[in-house]
Parts: structure tokens; C-alpha cells; sequence
């Protein structure tokens, strides 16, 4: 959670796009909630379906119909499971508020979208050959990971570390995020042979991220001990 101080303005857009993921989740197949889609092999088929129709096929995107080119847009509000949805929301909720109040809503709103659709296009660009589907918005709250990282690298962020018992510690935000980010690179260069993890994406979306916030925004503010943020192991 972010800590911040009274006065400020309520990340309405970061609260807009976690509650918008979260009823598309629960509303379509892949939470299995609703009895409409069956269950066994026909729940199966049924997301599957929703996943193709909705989420990103690189092997498509580039010979597919004139509609291929807006899934990357939609599949950043398309998750396959719960866990894939939770880890996403945390990240958003414990880095989306500041950022959008650095950036202003609809700005936040515009380069959260931007971010996130480049992000799975330069994805599907490096795997264009791939039938795997591509759902999350992982790319574009990498985004917000690398806009945070510039503006704001010396908020305390404390994180839970399984392999520490789950600890609460307490770093500067540049700390946690270049560990992530270099996780993040790590695992991209052992999933080559892997297409659908996506690990590219969330390199490319902190790369755009932390560019974008560094060109348009300049100095980071001197944020210290106001913010405070907590962190699982689930990733973007």
C-alpha cells in the first residue's frame, strides 16, 4: 500500500482500470464463476476462445483481419487465471497512485494505454511467428513501473520476500525496481525458446515507461520516507 499525504487526489483512474479488470475477469470464462460457459472440456474451449478472440495471436496480428490490430489493446484487460489477475492489480494499486498523480488522470489513463499496447506489440513483433495468445496488462504496468522508477526512485517500498520468510523490508524504490527489472531480463533471455511468457513485454513496457517519464517530466521529485508500498512475489 502507498502511504500518502492529506490532501492529495484520489488515483481515480488507477481505481477505474483495477475495477475494470477485475469485472471483465470475473465475467468472462477464465474465472469460472459464471455457470454460462459450462464446465470441464466446454469451460476449456470457452476460454480458449475468449482468449483468441480478445487477446493478442503475433502469427495473427501481422496477416489477420483489419480487427487484429486493436488486441493488443484489448487483451491488457483480458487475464487467464487469478493469480495472473491479483499479482497485476497489486503492482498497479501499490505504483499506479503516485504516477497518476504525478502525470495528471487522463494523462495516466493515455500513457497507461500507449505503454501497454506498445509493449505487446513489440512482443508479438520479436515472436511474429507464434499461434501462442498473449492476455494481461503486464506491459503497460511495467509501464508504470519504469515511470515510477524516474520519477520517484527514492520512495521507500517495502517488499515481502518469500525466501527471507516473508520479512517486511523497507528500500528505496530504485532498489526494488532495478532488482525486478533485471529478474525480468534474466527470464526473458531463457524464455527465447518459450513464446507466450511475457517477459519481453514487461521489459519493453519499463523501458518506454522510464523513458517517457525521464524526456517529459525532467528531475524526479524528492520523495523520502511519505510513501509506502508492499510487494509479493507475483509479477506483471
Amino acid at each position: 500500500m502507498i502511504e500518502k499525504s492529506a490532501g492529495s487526489g484520489r488515483p481515480v483512474m488507477t481505481y477505474a482500470l483495477i475495477v475494470t479488470c477485475c469485472l471483465i475477469f470475473v465475467l468472462g470464462p477464465a474465472s469460472g464463476l459464471d455457470p454460462r460457459y459450462g464446465s470441464g472440456g466446454d469451460l476449456l474451449q470457452a476460454q480458449t476462445s475468449y482468449f483468441e478472440r480478445w487477446g493478442v495471436v503475433p502469427s495473427a496480428l501481422w496477416s489477420g483481419t483489419p480487427a487484429e490490430p486493436l488486441t493488443p489493446l484489448t487483451a491488457l484487460f483480458v487475464h487467464g487465471n487469478w493469480l495472473h489477475l491479483l499479482g497485476n492489480m497489486l503492482f498497479l494499486y501499490v505504483f499506479g497512485a503516485m504516477t497518476e498523480e504525478r502525470m495528471g488522470r487522463m494523462h495516466f489513463a493515455l500513457f497507461y494505454l500507449v505503454t501497454g499496447y506498445l509493449a505487446l506489440l513489440g512482443y508479438a513483433a520479436a515472436h511474429a511467428s507464434s499461434p501462442q495468445t498473449l492476455v494481461g496488462a503486464s506491459g503497460a504496468i511495467s509501464g508504470v513501473l519504469g515511470a515510477f522508477l524516474w520519477l520517484f526512485p527514492r520512495a521507500r517500498v517495502t517488499s515481502l520476500f518469500p525466501f527471507l520468510f516473508f520479512l517486511p523490508l523497507r528500500f528505496p524504490a530504485w532498489v526494488v525496481l532495478i532488482f525486478w527489472v533485471t529478474l525480468q531480463w534474466l527470464a526473458a533471455r531463457q524464455a527465447d525458446a518459450r513464446p507466450g511468457v511475457a517477459y519481453l513485454a514487461h521489459l519493453v513496457g519499463f523501458t518506454l515507461g522510464f523513458l517517457y517519464a525521464w524526456a517529459r517530466f525532467g528531475r524526479p521529485d524528492r520523495v523520502g520516507g511519505a510513501a509506502r508500498a508492499s510487494e509479493g512475489e507475483s509479477q506483471p
